[in-house]
């Protein structure tokens, strides 16, 4: 077990946290062998996540390459922007919340499962049932996943999703809505951060700023409000715009 204070890791004031681009820190890392890239932009498989991201969402060089890397008139989410460049469509603009651990008790999980490919079917069942955030086909692979079972049927979820250098997300954190009350959860969360932990990262999550009652059990818990952060779903420039520009 592992209950201690965790520092958040300093980097100098002239450079930016990693965590402020996680998405862009990860997919240049530890999940570079996944990324889809063109210049400052890079993607996930689509099979995998939809994340996007940008070298610097202030360069209009890398909404440039964006454009070129997921083609004219595509829907696509975009984080750390607060607005797109002209010609841009925002389909939709949220926010959200950035935590770290500073108190987490991290311990294993004992009845918890380790899920894989062959799991996939049921893990979409259980995401489409409680919509923690997007799951596909090939999520799996991002990084550790753990299951409970009760009587064979999978009921909670956690798992790893963005994982930056020195970093890791847990994600996907969902409990069947006939199983909650039951810390379910709680205990998938302590166990996905005591595997993050003996490889040297920190754990991090990320939740929607309306949904008030998962940030309070994240706090509760020992994970610390970091920063609040912009979403973006976007459209990129059509073709016919792109031959008017």
């Amino acid at each position: 077990m592992s209950t201690v204070a965790r520092p958040t890791p300093q980097q100098s004031p002239a450079t930016p946290h990693i965590l402020d681009n996680a998405a862009w820190g990860a997919l240049t890392g530890p999940h570079a062998h996944l990324a889809e890239r063109v210049g400052r932009a890079a993607r996930y498989p689509l099979d995998v996540s939809p994340f996007t991201a940008l070298a610097d969402p202030a360069d209009p060089r890398a909404w440039d390459d964006l454009a070129a890397l997921v083609g004219p008139g595509t829907v696509t989410p975009v984080t750390g922007a607060k607005s797109a460049p002209q010609g841009w469509e925002t389909v939709q603009h949220g926010q959200g919340v950035q935590l770290v651990d500073t108190a987490l008790r991290a311990e294993p999980a004992p009845e918890a499962v380790r899920l894989g490919p062959d799991d996939v079917p049921e893990i979409l069942d259980l995401i489409a049932l409680t919509e923690p955030g997007p799951f596909l086909p090939r999520t799996v692979e991002l990084g550790t996943y753990l299951g409970i079972r009760h009587r064979g049927r999978l009921i909670a979820l956690a798992g790893e999703r963005l994982r930056p250098a020195g970093w890791t997300e847990i994600s996907a954190v969902c409990t069947a809505p006939d199983h909650r009350g039951k810390g379910l959860a709680t205990r998938l969360v302590r166990a996905i951060a005591a595997g993050i932990r003996e490889r040297g990262d920190t754990p991090f999550l990320h939740a929607s700023a309306t949904n008030t009652g998962a940030i309070r059990l994240y706090e509760s818990i020992g994970f610390t409000l970091r920063r609040r952060s912009d979403f973006l779903l976007v459209r990129t420039p059509g073709a016919q715009q792109e031959q008017t520009a």
